[in-house]
C-alpha cells in the first residue's frame, strides 16, 4: 500500500507556499506520495467554527506575521512577494484538473512560484494559462475545467470532504491519523514518518 501525505493548502496562503517548498522532497526521500488537496481557508475557518477576522484585519498580528514570513524566506533562501490580488479560487480548483492529468506537483509548484515567488495577479487569466503551460498542461483544457459546472462541483466536493475530515486551515498535512499544521511543523512530520518504517 502506498503511503501518502495529504497536503491541504490554499494558494492564498504564504505559509502553504513555504510548506510546498519542502514537502515534495520530504515525501520523495521517505517514499511517500504527496496528495495535493486544495481548500478555501476562509471557508475552512467558518466550517470549523472560527468566525474571527482574517490575519489581514488584525494589525499587530499582521506585523508579526510579516516578520515571520520574511524570516522564513531568508531561511529557505527564496523570494517572497505578496501577490497583486488574492483571487486564488480558480487556481485552487485547477489543482484538481492537474491531479487528473498526473501533473499536480508540477502545477502546484509553478503556481506557488508565480503567486508568492513573483507576486503576480492570480485574477489575471493569462497568468493561469501561462502556469498551465509551464506545468505541461493544456491551458485551454484547464480553463474550461475551472469554468465548468463539473470542475466547480469537484472543487466544492473536495472542500466539503476536507472540512468533514477536520481541516480548519492551511497548510495542514495528514499522515495516517496524525495532523501537522503549518510549515513550522515539518520537522515533526519528518520525525513521524521516519518512525513508520
Amino acid at each position: 500500500m502506498t503511503r501518502k501525505i495529504d497536503f491541504y493548502f490554499d494558494f492564498i496562503s504564504p505559509f502553504s507556499y513555504l510548506a510546498q517548498l519542502k514537502l515534495p522532497d520530504i515525501a520523495r526521500k521517505a517514499g511517500y506520495e504527496l496528495e495535493y488537496c486544495p481548500i478555501d481557508i476562509p471557508e475552512a475557518k467558518i466550517a470549523a467554527g472560527n468566525y474571527g477576522p482574517s490575519n489581514r484585519e488584525v494589525a499587530p498580528k499582521i506585523k508579526v506575521m510579516m516578520a515571520d514570513l520574511n524570516r522564513w524566506a531568508r531561511k529557505y533562501d527564496v523570494p517572497l512577494r505578496f501577490p497583486a490580488s488574492f483571487a486564488c479560487a480558480d487556481w485552487n480548483c485547477a489543482t484538481l484538473y492537474a491531479r487528473e492529468q498526473g501533473k499536480a506537483g508540477a502545477y502546484v509548484t509553478a503556481a506557488f512560484n508565480r503567486i508568492w515567488g513573483q507576486g503576480i495577479d492570480p485574477g489575471d487569466r493569462a497568468e493561469l494559462r501561462a502556469c498551465a503551460t509551464e506545468a505541461g498542461l493544456d491551458p485551454e483544457g484547464l480553463i474550461a475545467f475551472v469554468e465548468s459546472p463539473i470542475g466547480q462541483n469537484e472543487y466544492r466536493k473536495a472542500r466539503s470532504l476536507a472540512y468533514q475530515r477536520g481541516v480548519f486551515g492551511a497548510p495542514l498535512m495528514f499522515v495516517d491519523d496524525e495532523i501537522f499544521w503549518g510549515n513550522d511543523r515539518l520537522d515533526f512530520l519528518q520525525e513521524y514518518i521516519s518512525q513508520q518504517k
